[in-house]
């Protein structure tokens, strides 16, 4: 059996989780998220606590049977606790702003960038070569900011870009003659 799928999910006080339909509903004082449940894997619900376990011995049930218990854990911790990521703009006149449900991004091109976003995602700019992105959902958090990343990624020689606050760039040597 998976090691992930052994864990069990505690499910904290203000936070319901219902299964019916081929679906989990997680619901919370942040929002509802749902978690499409699968056929190879067995959930059981009891006093707060939620378990999984393959349905049978195969390598395909005992794979899924580790994502789905991790994929309704971060549903419930971001439900609780929340998600976030930080971006750092790195670059001579690169900046970002928020406006209403907008991020604008100025990053050298001769057009600024706007992006929406996404529902359940919030965006703060604590200065003007920061973003910070918020939000219950860890799947739509990281493609947001996956998307935001790749407008300008960081550059190897000079390491100019939008990155992750915890992302180091390695930085190439320029050629010599």
């Amino acid at each position: 059996m998976s090691r992930v799928a052994k864990l069990p999910v505690v499910i904290p006080s203000g936070v319901e989780v219902t299964i019916n339909n081929g679906e989990i509903a997680i619901k919370g004082s942040a929002g509802n998220l749902s978690v499409a449940e699968n056929p190879l894997v067995t959930i059981t619900q009891e006093a707060g606590v939620l378990k999984f376990a393959p349905a049978d011995e195969s390598r395909e049930a005992n794979a899924l049977a580790g994502t789905l218990r991790q994929l309704v854990n971060n549903s419930v911790v971001g439900l609780t606790k929340g998600f976030e990521k930080k971006l750092t703009l790195i670059g001579v006149g690169y900046k970002a702003a928020v406006n209403g449900r907008k991020l604008n991004l100025s990053v050298g091109f001769s057009h600024p960038v706007d992006f929406d976003l996404p529902e359940g995602v919030t965006a703060a700019t604590p200065t003007p070569t920061e973003i910070l992105l918020k939000g219950a959902d860890k799947q739509v958090l990281g493609q947001f900011a996956a998307v935001v990343r790749a407008v300008r990624p960081p550059e190897p020689y000079k390491g100019k870009g939008i990155r992750y606050a915890d992302e180091r760039v390695i930085i190439k040597e320029t050629k010599k003659k």
